[in-house]
């Protein structure tokens, strides 16, 4: 049986105009193109630019968020993430 690890995003960073670097509380950073991603109402708006840079981490749910309320899952952003080397 293979158990899910719950990841939780501790920092965030726009590396793009939809793209960002994650960082996870296991440790991992990786960079997620979300350009094929902000499809559906609360995602339309973060088509621009300078609104997808104002990302921010929730701290009481452990992902990343927008101000209008936008969220994605962190073991979304962690499947989909690339890894990056930080040394």
């Amino acid at each position: 049986m293979m158990v899910k690890m719950l990841v939780h995003v501790t920092a965030v960073e726009c590396v793009g105009p939809r793209a960002i670097r994650v960082w996870f509380d296991d440790q991992a950073v990786k960079d997620v193109d979300l350009s094929q991603e902000l499809w559906g109402e609360v995602f339309e708006p973060l088509r621009d630019p300078d609104f997808f840079r104002q990302v921010y981490v929730n701290e009481e749910t452990g992902t990343i968020e927008w101000p209008n309320g936008a969220d994605l899952a962190p073991t979304f952003l962690y499947e989909k993430g690339v890894g990056v080397s930080t040394s």
